[in-house]
């Protein structure tokens, strides 16, 4: 720690900038009760609890602003084991999340062209050029990112982040760990949950050495319980959209699942999601749902199209369509009844190998037909996703599966989860009423 930092630390995070959030929240909470909706508007006024996840996130990206000097930060994939560190007290960044935000404001094609005009390819994943392309400017919607003092990525979501972590470790100069998990076409072997637990043993000294300090089992125990609850939670909250009408839909699944994610394992998260979870049960008690009109229910499969989120939103809610779950937010809680506390290592090596990106064509397959079967839907919308390829493989099979086989009316939709250039509104809406209506003549 150096006393400058730790003054800036002191005086700009936990002094001033907690403060002017927390009354920034009570603003926005005020203003989202008091919000009645246009009588035009399909969607019924937005979950109160919103405001907390802002000022959560807000914060978190807050504090990264001033970390260094006072904390270690390490940057992560979105499916790597971070209990270890989050037990070491290290600052994690997510350069995916940090990605969703900047397409989510529409500032991911001018940092995507740093990294083009750089020689990255458009063909490379969206997400990696926007982060690229903040690495590279130095522009960000948050102010600043911390540099990083360790990386880690884990190859359970796709290979690309093992090359975009190496652009990474060779511009900050900093270790990089690489977590491999083996591919699984069905369930994990005694022998592969073995050989993830081994990296994970092996990379904890690594961590350490970083953090400069040695790693309590006790504060890992406590971490892994929290994730354990915090998985449980967003769990529940997302099979609440089984009540009908659906009490939120799946996009407002999107934009509340920044914690699940950033702040997995923080004694915040699960206040802010046991909040989520009451609002939800107090709208269905009242009969309220997400959207006013809610007729059809929809599954969504894939990454959000994060600039496209209101507009679609809207587009369907008119037709009185309502997307109540999908894949991606379902995947960051359908794990948690394999997570034991007592064992962290053991249970991190298992979870971490069934990410549904990790998992084959066939069980996300089976996946998509349970979950039309346990939330009553009457359609599934399958989004081809420009940058996420692996997310996207098999699609057009698992398509023609469910309407050819079990009848379920689908619509393959193509885009890019965080570039609008390939993206152009006026055909997918063209193709979603096509969709629309194929719903209403499967009746």
């Amino acid at each position: 720690m150096t006393p400058s930092a730790t003054l800036s630390y002191l005086l700009n995070y936990e002094l001033l900038g907690k403060g002017v959030l927390r009354v920034q929240r009570w603003r926005d909470e005020r203003k989202l009760r008091a919000h009645h909706g246009k009588p035009d508007d399909p969607l019924n006024p937005p979950l109160v609890r919103t405001a907390r996840m802002k000022e959560l996130m807000s914060r978190h990206y807050l504090e990264g602003r001033y970390a260094n000097g006072v904390k270690k930060v390490a940057w992560v994939t979105s499916g790597a084991p971070i209990e270890v560190l989050r037990a070491l007290d290290f600052v994690l960044i997510y350069p995916e999340n940090h990605a969703a935000l900047c397409g989510a404001r529409k500032k991911a094609v001018d940092l995507s062209v740093e990294a083009e005009n750089a020689g990255y390819s458009r063909d490379i994943c969206s997400y990696a050029r926007t982060d690229i392309g903040a690495m590279l400017s130095g522009r960000t919607p948050v102010g600043r990112l911390p540099k990083p003092d360790l990386l880690v990525a884990c190859t359970n979501i796709c290979q690309t982040v093992l090359y975009w972590y190496r652009v990474l470790a060779a511009h900050f100069d900093v270790p990089l760990i690489v977590i491999d998990t083996p591919f699984l076409y069905q369930a994990a072997s005694d022998h592969q949950v073995a050989f993830v637990k081994q990296q994970l043993e092996e990379a904890i000294p690594v961590i350490e050495r970083v953090a400069g300090r040695s790693l309590s089992w006790r504060r890992l125990r406590g971490v892994a319980e929290r994730s354990k609850t915090a998985a449980e939670l967003w769990l529940e909250i997302m099979d609440r959209a089984r009540n009908r009408p659906a009490p939120m839909t799946a996009f407002d699944g999107f934009i509340n699942m920044g914690p699940i994610v950033d702040l997995r394992g923080e004694p915040e998260t699960i206040v802010f999601y046991r909040e989520l979870l009451a609002e939800l049960d107090a709208r269905i008690k009242k009969g309220v749902g997400a959207i006013k009109r809610e007729r059809k229910r929809v599954l969504w499969d894939n990454l959000p199209i994060w600039h496209q989120i209101g507009h679609l939103s809207r587009t369907l809610g008119r037709r009185g369509v309502n997307v109540v779950v999908s894949t991606y937010t379902y995947a960051w809680g359908e794990l948690a009844p394999m997570m034991d506390a007592s064992r962290p290592l053991d249970t991190a090596a298992r979870v971490y190998l069934h990410p549904i990106l990790n998992r084959s064509t066939g069980d996300k397959l089976r996946t998509m037909e349970k979950m039309v079967k346990d939330f009553a839907l009457d359609g599934v919308i399958l989004h081809s996703d420009r940058s996420c390829k692996p997310y996207s493989l098999g699609q057009i099979d698992q398509r023609d599966r469910l309407v050819h086989e079990r009848g379920v009316p689908a619509l393959l939709l193509e885009a890019d989860h965080n570039d609008p250039r390939a993206y152009a509104v006026e055909q997918g809406d063209a193709r979603l009423e096509a969709f629309m209506e194929m719903m209403e003549s499967a009746n």
